[in-house]
């Protein structure tokens, strides 16, 4: 294929591929080749800034044109391309120095992914109100096309929260988190949940009722089931395209 020349660096020249005068012209084409490397290099600088900010743009471009070579784009629009690059970088030996890079990758790629995502209606605390008493526990919140959690064993919320103005602030207590994204308007929004309502937030995310969901946080001494649902509808984790209670669920 004509992509794998021109993705592979020390490739030859296709056969059949001439000028328009029918000569060869190899320094020609690998102008082009290499134009088709730093074009795919730069989308992933502008999905990863964060992640090239830390390592520093010579690691990072090095890295970056890594990964070009060895994933190709599945489609014309480069917004979509570099998904793949978060678990990229988790298998890049000259990263292991920074074991939280991979992590703060897939961050970046969740907001690149909430930002793009379809519209929607937010679910609002009336229309939560007007369930039944007796049917809440197997309601089901219909997450919203935007919302993404990303959890992590380091603080990747802080390291990025930090990062949004000079200077840097240093990151005071280095513990786990898992950071909402949300787009309750045109803009991400990031909240890092407390501890205690983590598990409770993937359940419904992961399309749990309400009831399930409550149980797998059953553990946590400071959760509150009241106080963590309303925060995360008010956030816009939630979205109004489905009915809260079906005619099949059991009532």
């Amino acid at each position: 294929m004509f992509s794998t020349y021109l993705l592979a660096r020390e490739a030859v020249m296709p056969e059949g591929l001439s000028t328009r005068c029918g000569r060869l012209d190899a320094r020609r084409f690998a102008v082009y080749r290499n134009n088709v490397g730093v074009g795919l290099t730069r989308a992933l600088e502008r999905r990863y800034p964060l992640v090239m900010r830390l390592v520093g743009e010579d690691f990072f471009r090095g890295m970056a044109r890594a990964y070009v070579d060895v994933e190709r784009p599945t489609s014309p629009v480069l917004l979509t391309y570099g998904s793949g690059f978060p678990a990229f970088v988790a298998g890049f030996e000259p990263a292991r120095s920074v074991p939280y890079l991979s992590d703060i990758a897939r961050l970046e790629d969740a907001m690149a992914s909430a930002f793009h995502s379809r519209d929607a209606g937010l679910l609002t605390m009336d229309a939560l109100a007007a369930v039944p008493p007796e049917r809440l526990g197997t309601a089901r919140l219909t997450p919203h096309p935007a919302a993404r959690l990303v959890s992590s064993a380091f603080p990747i919320g802080t390291i990025f929260a930090n990062h949004q103005a000079e200077p840097v602030r240093p990151v005071e207590h280095w513990v786990a988190e898992a950071v909402l994204i949300t787009r309750p308007d045109i803009r991400c929004e990031l909240t890092v949940l407390p501890a205690w309502d983590v598990a409770f937030a993937a359940a419904l995310l992961n399309g749990a009722p309400l009831g399930e969901a409550a149980m797998a946080a059953a553990d946590e001494p400071t959760f509150d089931f009241g106080r963590a649902l309303t925060a995360l509808i008010r956030l816009g984790a939630f979205s109004d395209d489905a009915p809260i209670i079906k005619e099949n669920d059991d009532a």
